[in-house]
Formats: C-alpha cells, sequence, structure tokens
C-alpha cells in the first residue's frame, strides 16, 4: 500500500467460537511436522497460554462456546479441525489420521447438542483447518489432508463456489496455517482481504489466489513459519503470533489491530491461534 493511499477504518465484528481447553494437552506421536515426541511439553503452560487467547477474546466481546476435553485426545485443543459451520449447518470432520478419529463423535454431537442440523460427511475432510470462508466463496484446501471429493461435498451442501487450493510444503499441511482471511464479514460482492505465503501453494493456486484477491497481503516465509498466518480475525483485531513481526507491520499498515498471542506450547502439536479457534455461524451470520 502506497503512503498516499488512505488507510481504511476497520470495523470490529462480534464473533462466536467453539475453542477446547486443553487439559490433556501432550505430543505422544507425530502426524505433522511440528510434533516430536521426544521433545517434552509442558501442559500447564498450554493450559495458561491458551488461556490468555480465550480471554482476549471475551475482553473484547466475542462470544466463546467450550467443548469438553477427552482423555487420549491431545489434539481436541484444535477445534477448528472438529467441523465447518455456515447458515446454522454444521459440516463435521472426517479425519485422515487414525489418533484424532476418537474427537469426531464428540464434535458431532456437540453440533446436535447445540442446535445445528448436520450434513455429512462422507469424504475425508478436517474443518476449517482446510477450509476457510472468504466473502462469497470456500477456500479449500488439499495435499495433505482434506480431499478433492470432501470439496466437492461441501459445494453440495452449502451450495457455495469452493475454491481448491493445493498445498505442497509439508510444514503448512493445513489451509489455516498457510492464509488467513481477515474480513470475516462483508457486503454481498466486495472482495475480503487475505493474508498467504505464496510459497506454500503450487503455482496454479497462486495464480489463482493473485487472479481472485489481487490486494492481498503476501506474508514472508520466516512469519508463516512461526505459525503468523494462523489467526483469527473480528475485522478488526487480528489475533497472531508475537513473533511474526513482519506480519504485524503489514497489518498495521492496512489498518487492522494486531492482538499478539504466544500459543508456543501448543505450536509443538502443530497449531497456532487459528487451530485453537473454530467459528460457529448460525443462520444469521
Amino acid at each position: 500500500m502506497s503512503h498516499t493511499q488512505q488507510v481504511p477504518e476497520r470495523v470490529q465484528h462480534n464473533r462466536r467460537y467453539l475453542m477446547c481447553r486443553p487439559e490433556h494437552f501432550t505430543v505422544s506421536y507425530s502426524i505433522n511436522p511440528w510434533m516430536d515426541p521426544e521433545e517434552p511439553t509442558d501442559t500447564s503452560l498450554a493450559v495458561r497460554q491458551w488461556q490468555k487467547l480465550y480471554d482476549t477474546y471475551i475482553e473484547l466481546g466475542h462470544e466463546v462456546e467450550l467443548i469438553d476435553p477427552q482423555p487420549g485426545l491431545p489434539d481436541m485443543v484444535y477445534t477448528a479441525n472438529g467441523g465447518f459451520l455456515i447458515d446454522g449447518v454444521a459440516y463435521p470432520p472426517k479425519f485422515r489420521y487414525e489418533e484424532r478419529q476418537g474427537e469426531e463423535p464428540w464434535f458431532t454431537q456437540w453440533f446436535r447438542d447445540s442446535g445445528y442440523e448436520v450434513s455429512g460427511p462422507e469424504f475425508t475432510n478436517e474443518g476449517e483447518g482446510d477450509f476457510l470462508l472468504a466473502g462469497d466463496v470456500i477456500l479449500a484446501g488439499r495435499g495433505f489432508r482434506s480431499t478433492d471429493d470432501s470439496h466437492r461435498e461441501l459445494e453440495t451442501i452449502f451450495g457455495r463456489e469452493v475454491v481448491t487450493l493445493t498445498l505442497t510444503d509439508p510444514r503448512f499441511y493445513h489451509l489455516d496455517t498457510a492464509l488467513s482471511v481477515l474480513d470475516p464479514v462483508v457486503a454481498p460482492g466486495q472482495e475480503p482481504t487475505i493474508a498467504y505465503l505464496p510459497g506454500a501453494f503450487d503455482e496454479a493456486s497462486r495464480a489463482e489466489l493473485e487472479r481472485r484477491f489481487p490486494n492481498a497481503i503476501h506474508v514472508s516465509d520466516a512469519d508463516g513459519a512461526v505459525f503468523g498466518l494462523n489467526s483469527a480475525s473480528d475485522g478488526k483485531h487480528v489475533f497472531i503470533s508475537p513473533r511474526a513481526t513482519g506480519f504485524e507491520k503489514q497489518l498495521r499498515e492496512r489498518g487492522y489491530t494486531p492482538v499478539l498471542i504466544d500459543l508456543s506450547e501448543l505450536l509443538l502439536g502443530g497449531g497456532g491461534i487459528k487451530c485453537c479457534t473454530l467459528e460457529l455461524r448460525g443462520k444469521s451470520a
């Protein structure tokens, strides 16, 4: 953005999130490049860091629902992988790895108990880890976890255009580690601002993102590698890792207010702020 352009005034939109306290968090297996069972984890530190994120959402006026953590399911804290919800309809996960498949009935039952219509899934998908709502379209990741069939299933269930994006770097195994939607609410037909790491995608996907989002923020590998893009946004505040210093500067230049939350302990499991935050969109959202 040039100095002659006016920085837009960003507006907060209160959000509703689902989170899960990491009472059973540990790294006892490895299903992504970040996980090392030999490296010790501190569950109490993970809980304290998570609590800071929870408290910050509440202080800023957002609503946070909680799903009970379950013994033996240390990754339930990463609720973003637990589903994808639009218009009061919930699409539950069907995890690729056996280690996480035990989470599926807990999330599905929570959606039902909370009054959501549950639809699917027939195909492997990892919820908002790979599916991000950007204005009128759903951006959908492939390459490591969610399958192409799940993208078609999404299109059928929600009746929205699904844009398939291919991830190529194993460090960024979910779409939400390499791309962030900064405007959760936009006027019909308006283009939301997104931020993404170009090097995480194949050439065709980069070209598609450039075509659809010419004003996107391109984030550096250094900021991507500290999970800077694994962020949540209410349209004004963007909750990011304090280590993503370049991204923080880019956000300020665009008129957003970065809110720095350190989830370093949960990064040992391959997750950050967005991974811990599932957006609950009701019929009016």
